[in-house]
């Protein structure tokens, strides 16, 4: 079965996901709206979080590191860790992301592949300690790949804390579960700028999803926490 997953976010009043672009905070410097992001990640209390190859690629900052040959790999999947308390997990369908070491900050890393990942690619993750899953299918339907964490690794609540491709792809699959919006009170302006979700389709997520609020909180720093559960379409 797969986790219960909640899209974890900090934004702009204008939906906007980059803070070093926005206006000030006024109280200071817009760590402090990072920060209370933070607490509230620990405090949803997940089991794992996941985010796109992009997001992840900020925090690996690796090269490419391939063992010598031949490779004996397993396929579909191979778990380095099965009793981590927290998981890091990446979508990279190319195979492009690389790891000095298996887990960030202390989460271990598990990486969410597309089929054409090359055997010496799933080598160098194996010998750096890191776990992965190769989807079966080209699209990387969200689904049977949450199932897999949760069956082979007892994941049972993931924070999805992508970009706005990650998250309109998990929300446009119907699998994402709630949402946590934490909006911060400032512009970002820019044109053209990924927001919270983007999706491919024309019609973005029209009757896919419908949202209820559970919950509203005004924080300090002039923040605001929305929580809403997502509901089919």
């Amino acid at each position: 079965m797969k986790p219960h997953v909640i899209c974890h976010t900090l934004i702009s009043l204008d939906g906007r996901i980059h803070p070093s672009r926005w206006t000030e905070s006024p109280d200071g410097d817009r760590k402090v709206w990072s920060s209370a992001y933070e607490k509230l990640h620990e405090t949803l209390a997940g089991d794992a979080w996941l985010v796109g190859r992009v997001t992840m690629a900020e925090m690996s900052k690796a090269e490419a590191h391939p063992p010598a040959g031949p490779f004996a790999v397993a396929r579909p999947h191979h778990f380095a860790r099965r009793d981590a308390d927290t998981y890091a997990i990446a979508f990279d369908r190319g195979g492009k992301l690389h790891f000095a070491k298996p887990d960030i900050g202390g989460d271990h890393v598990v990486v969410l592949l597309g089929p054409g990942v090359p055997d010496s690619h799933l080598a160098e993750l194996a010998n750096d300690g890191v776990s992965y899953v190769v989807a079966t299918d080209e699209a990387m339907d969200a689904r049977p790949l949450l199932d897999v964490l949760g069956s082979e690794l007892g994941i049972e609540r993931l924070l999805l804390e992508g970009g706005g491709n990650v998250n309109g792809s998990m929300m446009a699959a119907g699998v994402v579960d709630e949402l946590s919006i934490l909006v911060a009170p400032a512009i970002d302006g820019a044109l053209g700028i990924t927001g919270v979700f983007e999706v491919p389709d024309a019609r973005g997520l029209v009757g896919k999803a419908r949202l209820r609020l559970t919950s509203s909180e005004t924080l300090e720093h002039g923040l605001v926490h929305l929580r809403y559960a997502v509901e089919p379409g």
